[in-house]
């Protein structure tokens, strides 16, 4: 019995990356201004299509950081976050972002390049919020880029990404402090953090004048998992929350 002829289905292949750093104590995220349609104007992730079909997908990612950013790819931590592929997701067509999380200490102001127009840094909670408006399906994507961040500062040494290759224990706290969006008890903070066994690493007799007495020095560990795991605290919930819930 004859059967239709089958072709596939054209699908086209990018990358996305959530940038994020920490800047003034706040947790920021990269966008750009698209440069043209769709969304020309628009502020959006960056990234874009692969160079070919032989172009390796992390490969792609690093060209795309340095690309439309001009940040050093070598100097960022670059992992994975997931793949997005609604039909609707893009007006072009059948196109499927691999996106990936980006995070690096102090990173300088960005500088565009190829297909966009600017690009700046964004307080991470005006794009959850919804107060920056984003293009495509990217504040979805930015969404899980930041709840990948604030899960695994929990589990692993994630948190030094943030930090340079020296810093004080008062500075990695406020890492935490920014990603999950809360304060934190410091003699708490200072005790769990001790606690979890080449975590952080103590450098000599080097300490950090920030005001008050000196801090002592640390560098990241080379303990990856974190146990016992630093575990994010519960939202409280205020009595006006509790108030209007009952409502």
């Amino acid at each position: 019995m004859a059967t239709d002829a089958w072709s596939p289905p054209p699908v086209l292949l990018t990358v996305d990356l959530v940038v994020l750093t920490l800047r003034e104590g706040r947790l920021c995220v990269l966008l750009v201004g698209r440069g043209e349609d769709p969304f020309q104007g628009m502020l959006a992730l960056p990234g874009g299509f692969l160079n070919h079909a032989g172009e390796e997908i992390l490969d792609a990612a690093h060209r795309e950081l340095s690309e439309e950013t001009a940040l050093a790819a070598g100097l960022v931590h670059l992992e994975q976050l997931a793949t997005y592929g609604n039909a609707g997701r893009d007006p072009r067509g059948r196109v499927v972002s691999v996106a990936h999380l980006a995070i690096a200490p102090g990173l300088p102001e960005p500088v565009a390049g190829t297909d966009a127009m600017d690009a700046a840094w964004f307080p991470a909670e005006a794009v959850l919020s919804g107060e920056v408006e984003l293009a495509f399906d990217h504040r979805r994507i930015v969404t899980d880029g930041i709840e990948r961040a604030r899960t695994k500062l929990e589990v692993s040494a994630l948190a030094t990404a943030f930090c340079g290759e020296l810093f004080t224990i008062a500075e990695l706290q406020q890492v935490y402090e920014a990603v999950w969006g809360t304060e934190l008890d410091t003699r708490n903070f200072y005790r769990k953090v001790q606690a979890v066994k080449g975590f952080i690493i103590p450098v000599g007799s080097g300490r950090r004048t920030t005001g008050g007495r000196p801090a002592r020095l640390y560098r990241a560990g080379p303990q990856t998992v974190l146990f016992p795991p630093l575990t994010r605290p519960v939202p409280s919930i205020t009595k006006e929350e509790t108030r209007e819930e009952g409502e």
